[in-house]
């Protein structure tokens, strides 16, 4: 499918058409996105619908406006000074530059996984019970009790840290300390989690435990991720969108951008002619 100025239809999608699935419903949606930082444009006219309880895969070569896509998803942009966003993005239909969104709520809602593993310097405990506390998500300790226990279990890290809750979260390892930052992003029960190359910093073993992870975390949350690995790509996700000099060249089911692209900078770039 055709990045630019299409009007996407997941009923369309042949693959799932042909597989008779009832296609998902969608989460979250950009339409005619251009971002511009100062009077550089960074992305232009991407379309681009997100299906809830799907991975999402962002792929292109570097400096492709794939993180700057990303960061449009729950406003991160707005803090960076020159930046411009225009077009629509909405997240269950609801425009999310609307005067009535809440941007902390928001971010709630979209939370974000980055590149490197960012622990706070607090306990592993306070790390997790940091977003629940400020957003009054409980009434006492009990409730935070078992906000953080889940948290850490549900990112498959709670067997391996239940007996140290009061050390540092940096005193963790690479890949663990990615984990409990997944689980420090879920604790305020998001609908939407956006990792910008979670496994970008982390070993084979580290990256394949997130990819599990992934896995297993798009049964309750919908997933977004950026990465410069199409392995990783075609591994994690249910559906691929192919960034190009901003913009969104390609997007469809990760299967037919792997096997059948359409356009020929997909082919070139996921046969490794350029990229």
């Amino acid at each position: 499918m055709v990045g630019k100025n299409v009007n996407y239809s997941f009923e369309t999608m042949h693959l799932e058409a042909s597989q008779n699935t009832t296609p998902p419903r969608v989460k979250m949606e950009a339409k005619g996105v251009d971002v511009y930082y100062g009077d550089k444009q960074a992305l232009e006219k991407v379309d681009l619908p997100v299906p809830l309880n799907r991975v999402t895969a962002l792929i292109g070569p570097s400096g492709c406006g794939k993180s700057t896509f990303l960061k449009c998803l729950n406003r991160m942009n707005d803090t960076v000074v020159g930046c411009r966003v225009t077009g629509s993005i909405t997240l269950d239909e609801e425009d999310i530059h609307s005067p009535t969104v809440d941007v902390v709520q928001l971010r709630a809602r979209v939370g974000m996984v980055f590149q490197k593993p960012n622990p706070f310097p607090k306990s592993i405990y306070d790390n997790i019970a940091y977003g629940p506390r400020i957003h009054g998500m409980t009434r006492d300790r009990t409730e935070l009790d078992q906000i953080v226990e889940e948290s850490l279990a549900r990112a498959g890290l709670w067997n391996e840290v239940k007996d140290r809750l009061q050390e540092p979260g940096t005193s963790l390892s690479g890949g663990q300390q990615q984990r409990l930052c997944i689980a420090r992003a879920i604790a305020v029960n998001p609908e939407v989690v956006l990792m910008d190359e979670p496994c970008s910093a982390l070993d084979p073993i580290a990256t394949a435990r997130i990819e599990e992870l992934i896995d297993e975390l798009c049964n309750k949350y919908t997933i977004i991720i950026v990465t410069h690995s199409m392995q990783q790509a075609a591994r994690v996700s249910h559906y691929t969108g192919f960034f190009h000099m901003g913009e969104l060249v390609e997007y469809d089911h990760t299967e037919a951008i792997f096997t059948n692209p359409q356009q020929e900078r997909t082919k070139g770039y996921v046969t490794g002619r350029f990229g």
